[in-house]
């Protein structure tokens, strides 16, 4: 179980899927919610995609905190039941996604764009592949300009962001690296 920490579900404990996914700790999540709010004096009225979203804790977190729209992304079957279960648990105002996450990122959004981007992917997966996401986000229209993208990944990892994000941060906590780009847009002229 992990709980939400702030806003209007303050408390609320969430499911969290057996052993398929590696769930953000409080103290990071905590970290990473500040760090959004301080940069941007809130969530109020913001739209956020959760990719590899495990138990859809960050979503759920965003909503809590008063974003208005969540699209949550995960291919595994038994973590898509948990956040099924979480989001119906405290009626939060999302969709949840299932299938190959870079497909359809590839597809580009439904509707419109995102403010806040979580990616917490296993970390098996190559730095390689973050890149191409970073680079799906930025030329499939999924992220609104100066849109935020936070990317939890191990401290062995590196990662490597493509055009169009700038004011890059990074910071660690343990073995976890906590990564914050914002989006400048794809249009801007190439160097």
């Amino acid at each position: 179980m992990t709980r939400i920490i702030a806003g209007t579900l303050k408390g609320r404990s969430l499911k969290v899927p057996p052993s398929v996914t590696r769930p953000t700790s409080s103290r990071v999540r905590e970290a990473v919610f500040s760090s959004l709010e301080h940069a941007h004096g809130g969530l109020e009225g913001m739209r956020v995609l959760d990719l590899f979203a495990g138990s859809g804790a960050l979503a759920i977190e965003a909503l809590s905190r008063g974003a208005v729209y969540a699209e949550l992304l995960e291919n595994d079957a038994k973590a898509i039941a948990v956040i099924k279960d979480n989001v119906k648990a405290v009626a939060a105002h999302a969709q949840i996604v299932g299938g190959d996450l870079f497909s359809h990122l590839a597809s580009g959004p439904s509707g419109e764009p995102f403010d806040v981007v979580f990616v917490d992917p296993p970390y098996d997966i190559t730095d390689e592949r973050i890149t191409y996401l970073l680079e799906l986000l930025r030329d499939k229209n999924w992220l609104t300009e100066d849109a935020v993208v936070v990317i939890e990944r191990s401290k062995r990892s590196v990662t490597h962001w493509p055009f169009g994000y700038s004011d890059v941060e990074q910071r660690s906590y343990g073995d976890t690296v906590i990564w914050y780009g914002h989006f400048i847009g794809s249009e801007v002229e190439k160097p």
